[in-house]
């Protein structure tokens, strides 16, 4: 079983945080040691409002992981903005090192880390690098998460495109509905024509919904598929 998996979105505000804690929840109550990780938090003060996020999702108590915090949210910038302009803002450098340095501390105290990106897959992390240069670096497999909506294709089929020719395995997609609006015939091809062209799993899809039981079980095929996926790797 891998060790880990970084989710990137095809945009901001795809859902990635949620998915992100559902599936940390998924592999949780399958008695695998999971964590999750979040590298650049931009707009926030104090504690990762996503990791915040994932914890209230997974059931655990933030003091259960307070010892491992520094490592589970290596930058936390207070303006809301790309990671290289918070940094800026804050009179900060994102070292990538420090990052990795991260990363396998954890994974050497979990079986599990799940990293939830920032943005987008090429979110800037400083004037010369991005994000996705990190995840080549480290040879993460990638989980993107598309906004289930009329332009889906494109912006999902250009991240899968981008991920590939960095060398790294898209590991899937999950697509997710951030709304209860939509023409069914479309929303359902655009899972269909992406999976055609690219050869990427399409796990499933997340269905909307404001409340946490539906939503759990709606990521239940999702976290079948992806516990099979990675096992097997």
């Amino acid at each position: 079983m891998i060790d880990g998996i970084f989710l990137t979105g095809t945009d901001t505000g795809v859902g990635k945080t949620l998915v992100a804690g559902l599936l940390a929840r998924y592999l949780k109550r399958r008695d695998v040691s999971v964590v999750t990780q979040k590298w650049v938090q931009t707009g926030c003060v104090g504690v990762s409002e996503d990791i915040e996020t994932h914890l209230k999702i997974m059931g655990v108590n933030g003091a259960d992981v307070a010892e491992h915090i520094a490592m589970i949210s290596p930058y936390i910038l207070t303006y809301p903005a790309s990671p290289h302009l918070a940094a800026e803002r804050d009179k900060k450098t994102i070292e990538p090192s420090k990052i990795i340095k991260a990363y396998k501390a954890l994974s050497a105290k979990f079986e599990h880390v799940v990293v939830e990106g920032a943005g987008g897959w090429l979110v800037p992390i400083s004037r010369k690098a991005t994000c996705a240069d990190v995840v080549k670096e480290m040879l993460l497999p990638v989980l993107i998460v598309a906004e289930n909506r009329l332009g889906a294709i494109n912006h999902t089929l250009l991240t899968i495109e981008s991920v590939r020719s960095k060398g790294l395995n898209v590991l899937g997609v999950v697509f997710n509905r951030i709304s209860g609006d939509g023409d069914e015939h479309l929303l359902e091809d655009n899972k269909r024509i992406v999976s055609e062209i690219t050869g990427v799993n399409v796990l499933g899809e997340l269905a909307f919904s404001a409340d946490m039981d539906e939503l759990v079980n709606s990521f239940s095929g999702i976290g079948d598929k992806y516990i099979d996926l990675v096992s097997k790797k």
